[in-house]
Order: C-alpha cells, then sequence, then structure tokens
C-alpha cells in the first residue's frame, strides 16, 4: 500500500479515502479530512458536499463523531435518507407545489416530497459531485456549476462552498454564487447531529437554546401557511434552554403535522453573522453553537427516521437518535410575500455563511 494511502487510513476518523473513490456520471469522488490544532477533526466527501465525519472530544477527552454519515459512497447512494450531512440547493426546504414565478413567468419543477419540491429537487446538490480543491489541513473548497433548467430553476448558477475549521473549535461553512438569470438561491447544510456520538441514542435529553421569538406554521404538507406567530406559551418555545424531548409528544396541532419538530424559526438578529442556537449533551459534556447570517433555521428532531440506513459504525439510525439545525431562508418563501426574499439578479454575489462551533462544559 502506498506510504500516503496508509497515513491517510490510520487517521482517528472512522472512514477512509479508499471508500469514497468512484466514479459517477463521469466525475470522480473522494474523500477529503480537515484537522485542527486544537482537536476537531472533520470529513467530507464531494458526492454532494457531505459532512461524512466529526470527531470531537467530551469532557473527559474521549472522542465521538458526532454526525451521522455513512462507510462509502454506495452507502450514501443506497440511503432511504437522501440528505445525511448534504450540501443543499438550490433552494433548501419546500416549495408548494413545486412552482412559483418570477417576472411574471411561471416555472414548474421537479417534484419530489409529495406535491412540494424539497431540497432543490431529487438531483439537487446532495445528489451532484462536486469539484474539490483541498487548499490545506483546514480549508477544502468545493465548487458547482448549476446548468440553466437543472431541476426546473432558471438561470447558469456558479457556487462555491468552503469547509473550514476556525481557531475556536468550529466549522465554518460560506457558500457564494452568480447567475447568469434571475433565478432562486437559499443554501444551507443537512448535517445529523447527535452529541452523544453517531447511533448512540435519543436526542430527547439534549438541551437546546434557539434565539427566536417566532416561527412560521406549517399546513398538513408542511409548507409555511405565510403566518409569522410568537412561540410563547407553545411547545416551539426554546428561548430558555429546555430539553428537546420535554414537550415533543405535546398534542399541539403542529407538532402532529410533522410526528414532532420540523420547523422553520425566525431568528432574532442583531447583527449579521449571530447566535441561532445552542445544543448541550449533559453526560459528554459536549456543547455546540450555530451562528449564521441567515435569517431562519429549520429545527428538525429525527421524527421520520426508521432504523432502515445503518451507518458508519454499523449501527441503525433509529427514531429520534439525530436532530438538524439547518441556517436558511423561510421555506417556501418564492409564494409568500411577506417573507425575506431569496431572488438573486445577474450581477449581484450571493453569500451566506454559518459556523457550527464546539466546546466542552
Amino acid at each position: 500500500m502506498p506510504v500516503e494511502e496508509k497515513r491517510i487510513i490510520n487517521t482517528e476518523l472512522p472512514v477512509n479515502k479508499l471508500d469514497f473513490r468512484t466514479t459517477i456520471r463521469g466525475k470522480k469522488t473522494d474523500l477529503y479530512f480537515l484537522e485542527s490544532d486544537f482537536g476537531i477533526k472533520v470529513a467530507v466527501t464531494n458526492l454532494g458536499g457531505r459532512v461524512v465525519s466529526i470527531m470531537v472530544p467530551d469532557r473527559n477527552g474521549n472522542y465521538a463523531d458526532v454526525s451521522l454519515g455513512m462507510k462509502d459512497i454506495k452507502a450514501y447512494l443506497n440511503a432511504n435518507e437522501p440528505y445525511y450531512g448534504a450540501l443543499i440547493g438550490r433552494v433548501a426546504n419546500r416549495i408548494a407545489n413545486g412552482k412559483f414565478s418570477l417576472d411574471g413567468i411561471e416555472y414548474c419543477l421537479n417534484q419530489n416530497n409529495k406535491s412540494n419540491s424539497l431540497h432543490g429537487g431529487p438531483n439537487g446538490f446532495h445528489n451532484v459531485v462536486w469539484d474539490a480543491y483541498q487548499i490545506d489541513s483546514k480549508n477544502l473548497k468545493l465548487i458547482y456549476i448549476s446548468v440553466d433548467g437543472e431541476e426546473g430553476f432558471p438561470g447558469r448558477l456558479f457556487v462555491e462552498v468552503t469547509y473550514s475549521l476556525t481557531d475556536e473549535f468550529g466549522l465554518r461553512i460560506e457558500y457564494s454564487a452568480n447567475t447568469d438569470k434571475k433565478t432562486l438561491v437559499n443554501f444551507t447544510n443537512h448535517t445529523f447531529f447527535n452529541l452523544k456520538g453517531e447511533a448512540k441514542g435519543s436526542i430527547n435529553d439534549h438541551v437546546l437554546t434557539i434565539y427566536a421569538d417566532r416561527y412560521t406554521p406549517v399546513d398538513s404538507l408542511s409548507n409555511p401557511t405565510g403566518e409569522v406567530v410568537k412561540v410563547e406559551g407553545t411547545p416551539f418555545d426554546f428561548r430558555t434552554a429546555t430539553k428537546i424531548g420535554t414537550r415533543i409528544e405535546n398534542s399541539h396541532p403542529q407538532l402532529e403535522f410533522t410526528n414532532g419538530y420540523d420547523h422553520n424559526y425566525v431568528l432574532n438578529k442583531e447583527k449579521e453573522l449571530s447566535l441561532a442556537a445552542i445544543v448541550f449533551e449533559p453526560i459528554s459534556g459536549r456543547k455546540m453553537e450555530l451562528y449564521t447570517t441567515e435569517p431562519g433555521m429549520q429545527f428538525y428532531s429525527g421524527n421520520f427516521m426508521k432504523g432502515e440506513d445503518i451507518g458508519k459504525f454499523n449501527k441503525k439510525f433509529k427514531f429520534r437518535e439525530a436532530f438538524c439545525l439547518e441556517p436558511q431562508h423561510y421555506p417556501n418563501t418564492p409564494n409568500q410575500a411577506n417573507f425575506p426574499s431569496i431572488e438573486l439578479e445577474p450581477g449581484e454575489i450571493y453569500k451566506t455563511s454559518s459556523i457550527y462551533k464546539f466546546s466542552i462544559e
């Protein structure tokens, strides 16, 4: 075995490059490692720009992989859940009936969530092979060019995403894009987290704080109704630290629609990059803070996980054994005039940034 391959396989990360090397639609896939001087270790594949692994220590110095991922490319392609760790675009979340209008022109999208277009459609950014450039041990740049009409969206879109490890024990994700025709853009990352470690039990005892006074209720198809309502007095109030499972079985109609939490929070924005949420796992002492420039954040509590997928450690991903915090603009924005716009004009540069910062208490 070549020296380089042996060195990579001996990493503390639970995955290796050889299992991620194949060719899909004429483009080569691979696995890329990031490591900081402060101990965080991350693996990313250019298939969907997916975060495969995030290794962080607990209060005793023991490492665990806090992101759900697969052991190889084949497992990702065959997974029942298509979004593990993936970059999401062109438009994150749902567009009702797979339709929207720009300047009087109606566009019809590929539907993949009942009548909705979800997360950019069935062949959105999560399913494409990105061009990858490893800048150094802490930075990885991914580039993708989405052609005019891809999944029904107008315009040729040039997209650049950079994964970076910060000096403050964080994983920063920076996105930029430009277009040659007016279009819609709303990117996010869909990493599934469990701060105990992958497949190590329920996330209901994770303690969550969300810096949002309001959220956007949904209809029976999980599309926002257009209302923006206060969380006060509802099971959606995480303004003070609360265990995820404390009110998750409440009979509130919104929780019944989505079998738990799967809602967009309207973040209290004080500055462009601001604290959106904190999650704390009391047994390990691991804490994760999310900072973002986005106005909203989708909180998903793993309601549709059924134990059908098996991860890197050969364990099933069971019901509510992971959560997602997805910073983004609001779902179904193009069909709700009162939501912040996601339109991108030629000549404009779309930019957004989020940081998942880890620490120990």
